[in-house]
């Protein structure tokens, strides 16, 4: 059974910055992609951002210049570090490992929520 353990959310107002991370297994962490997705009340779920293990990112039109995601290789894990947020970033945030269309798992996911 493939984990993988998000932490990090919470609340924050507007233009404040949350750091998201993820922990998965080395074997996972090591091949596949990483990344971060998002779902807001009654919205579909949509990409956040993606790390591949070369070291590549693709980033949500949303988010380009505000948020970063990176890997620590060391401890297994990604991170994803969320600037200027707005009342729009609030959502629900999972973690997501994906080999290809078959194989990829998801975090139990963790709540952002931006607001005065």
């Amino acid at each position: 059974q493939v984990q993988l353990v998000e932490s990090g959310g919470g609340l924050v107002q507007p233009g404040g910055s949350l750091r998201l991370s993820c922990s998965a297994s080395r074997t996972i962490f090591s091949i596949y992609t990483m990344g971060w997705y998002r779902q807001a009340p009654g919205k579909q779920r949509e990409l956040v951002a993606t790390l591949t293990s070369n070291g590549y990112t693709n980033y949500g039109d949303s988010v380009k210049s505000r948020f970063t995601i990176s890997r620590d290789n060391a401890k297994n894990t990604v991170n994803l570090q969320m600037n200027s947020l707005k009342p729009e970033d609030t959502a629900v945030y999972y973690c997501n490992a994906r080999l290809n269309s078959i194989s990829q798992y998801w975090g139990q996911g963790t709540q952002v929520t931006v607001s005065s």
